[in-house]
C-alpha cells in the first residue's frame, strides 16, 4: 500500500482550517473549503443538521457561530484514504464544546466525522461531511458563566 502523504497532509489542513474558521466565525473562509453541492448530516443527541448546498450550510453556520456563541472544535486521529487523483475519504475523532450564551446552555461531547473530499482546480474540498455523536452532554448553567475572553463577542476591529 502506497500512501499519498502530500494529499493526506493537504486534506488534514482543509479539515483543521474548517474547525478553526467556524470557531472564529470566519464563515467566508469556510466557503473555500467546501464544494458547491456539499452535503452535511450531523446527528447529535438533541439535534440533527441535514442539508445540501454550500450557501445553505454557510447560512446555518453564520446563524450558529456568532457573538452569542462560544465554540471549540478539535479533531484528532485522522484516517484518510486517497482513493484516486481527485477523491478521498476521511474519518476523524471530534471533541467539542459549544456554549450558547443567550440560553446559558453548554453542550459538549465527541463524535466521529466521516467525510468525502474531491480535488477541484488543484485544491481539496469537503464534498460530504457527516457525524454521529459518541456522547453528548447538555447542561443548563444556573448562572451566567464567568467568561473572561470571547473572540466572537469582541467588537469588530478590536485586535
Amino acid at each position: 500500500m502506497t500512501l499519498r502523504l502530500e494529499d493526506i497532509e493537504l486534506i488534514r489542513r482543509v479539515k483543521y482550517r474548517y474547525w478553526r474558521a467556524i470557531d472564529m466565525g470566519h464563515i467566508e473562509e469556510v466557503r473555500d473549503l467546501l464544494t458547491e453541492d456539499v452535503r452535511v448530516d450531523f446527528v447529535g443527541g438533541t439535534y440533527r443538521w441535514k442539508m445540501e448546498g454550500r450557501e445553505t450550510f454557510l447560512a446555518a453556520l453564520a446563524q450558529s457561530f456568532n457573538s452569542q456563541a462560544i465554540s471549540v472544535h478539535t479533531g484528532h486521529h485522522p484516517e484518510i484514504d486517497v482513493l484516486t487523483e481527485t477523491t478521498a475519504t476521511g474519518t476523524w475523532y471530534l471533541t467539542d464544546t459549544f456554549i450558547l450564551l443567550t440560553e446559558n446552555i453548554v453542550t459538549e461531547g465527541s463524535a466521529l466525522y466521516r467525510d468525502e473530499y474531491v480535488k477541484v482546480d488543484g485544491a481539496w474540498r469537503i464534498s460530504v461531511s457527516t457525524y454521529e455523536r459518541l456522547y453528548e452532554r447538555v447542561e443548563r448553567l444556573g448562572e451566567k458563566p464567568n467568561i473572561t475572553a470571547h473572540y466572537l463577542g469582541k467588537p469588530r476591529g478590536v485586535a
